[in-house]
């Protein structure tokens, strides 16, 4: 009785000895027989077989080293991404929730991190969420992307399973697809040398590296918050920020995440090179360095988005800061308003601006000279010019009336482009529990 699909002599017996043995891994035993033959595959072959000398003769038959290890690695990527991008997902949920939240409260804008016009709390997060948006698809379609290595032979040619078949090439094409499939993969690399190619590789740690960018620029910009003190990262009752410094509340969640992405980022160029020095069919000098390169990779950006994930969930927002912020900047920006007012009012656009300009330049030279606060509305005030607009000071200078359609925008945001998605992730993040981290 045989159990070999396509007509190779394997039978019954052979099969139910190793799935009797495939979980007793004597790695005692392997890590000695890797020392005398200085092969780790081989060393758990010969291990193997002794556990299951009637399946000796056809373990590892017709393969090659890069069989196991590369249809191994093929494997793990894929069920590292599939780990990952519930993660990635989680930390959209709750941005999405705190966009919602504060969509609607102004907030002073920066570009070139210097003042510009106002924006909101929660439209200044969905920027960071449209970032993760696209490192959610890039990670999404990466997954769809990946093949197996399958059944290829040393150097990619399928001669040794041409050989085993006795030159039957559809057989062969027929065991590369089924090995596929039993290993939950849809199709195999049409292509390979020994390995399949390393580009695959260096796609993986590419979408990773953007993902370490997004995690990086969303926590610098907490970081920037946290110095303005418009907005923190969670803080226990208990947590403390300096040993020397007591009254420190330091964005440490965040500076873990910048730590963690700046790594991530630059692992990129490890893969990019080991991608480059595959000489033809392929060299061992992959193999130490994707070891390492793609754990550090997953590791890290798991551990960052655990830490992100946490954060998140307890962002603090300092409204009265964020008030007082736009206060102090908003009297110049309130200029154009201002012109228009009294062009309503019959006045002339051109005397009305060089108006203005004085005024907010003597303005500019009390709060930069000599450290006192913006007097622009007080000298609009006490100027006869302004006097047919005073009465509509208080509406002109409504923080709410520069912040164009940006709720509006956050709304359509997360309705069209966010609920989707985690509805896609929908019973992963049911199974989730909240992050805690004593970090």
């Amino acid at each position: 009785m045989t159990n070999s699909e396509l007509g190779l002599d394997i039978s019954d017996d052979q099969i139910r000895e190793m799935e009797a043995n495939i979980h007793r891994i004597n790695f005692d035993e392997a890590a000695a027989e890797e020392r005398l033959t200085r092969h780790d595959v081989m060393a758990h072959v010969h291990v193997f077989a002794k556990q299951c000398p009637n399946a000796a003769p056809i373990i590892h038959l017709g393969a090659t080293s890069c069989f196991v290890g590369d249809n191994t690695d093929l494997i793990v990527l894929r069920d590292g991404l599939e780990l990952l991008l519930p993660r990635v997902v989680a930390v959209i949920r709750n941005l999405a929730r705190f966009a919602e939240q504060y969509k609607s409260v102004p907030a002073l804008g920066f570009t070139h991190l210097q003042p510009a016009q106002l924006t909101t709390v929660g439209k200044r997060a969905t920027l960071w969420l449209f970032d993760f948006l696209l490192d959610e698809r890039a990670l999404r379609r990466a997954k769809q992307d990946l093949r197996f290595r399958g059944a290829k032979g040393t150097t990619g040619t399928q001669a040794s399973f041409m050989q085993l078949f006795d030159g039957d090439g559809a057989k062969v094409r027929s065991l590369d697809k089924r090995v596929a499939q039993l290993s939950g993969f849809d199709k195999t690399y049409p292509v390979t040398g020994q390995t399949y190619t390393r580009k695959v590789d260096l796609e993986i740690v590419g979408v990773l590296s953007s993902l370490g960018a997004t995690i990086h620029k969303m926590c610098s910009d907490l970081r920037l918050l946290a110095n303005m003190k418009e907005i923190e990262e969670p803080f226990e009752k208990t947590q403390i920020g300096s040993s020397a410094m007591p009254y420190k509340r330091n964005p440490m969640r965040s500076e873990r995440c910048c730590a963690l992405a700046r790594h991530l980022m630059a692992l990129y160029s490890n893969a990019a090179n080991t991608h480059s020095v595959q000489w033809l069919e392929r060299t061992l000098d992959d193999s130490a360095n994707k070891r390492l390169t793609l754990s550090e990779a997953f590791l890290s950006a798991d551990a960052a988005l655990m830490v992100l994930e946490n954060i998140t969930q307890g962002l603090v927002v300092y409204p009265k800061v964020i008030e007082r912020r736009i206060s102090q900047e908003l009297p110049f920006m309130s200029a154009e308003n201002l012109i228009m007012a009294m062009v309503k009012k019959g006045g002339d656009r051109q005397v009305c601006h060089e108006k203005i300009r004085v005024l907010s330049q003597e303005a500019g030279t009390q709060v930069k000279q000599h450290g006192k606060d913006n007097d622009f509305l007080d000298r609009v005030k006490a100027d006869p010019y302004f006097a047919p607009i005073l009465g509509e000071l208080d509406d002109l200078l409504q923080p709410s009336t520069y912040i164009g359609r940006a709720a509006e925008q956050v709304t359509e945001f997360l309705e069209d482009e966010v609920a989707p998605v985690i509805e896609l992730y929908k019973a992963e993040l049911e199974q989730t529990k909240p992050v805690a981290l004593n970090i």
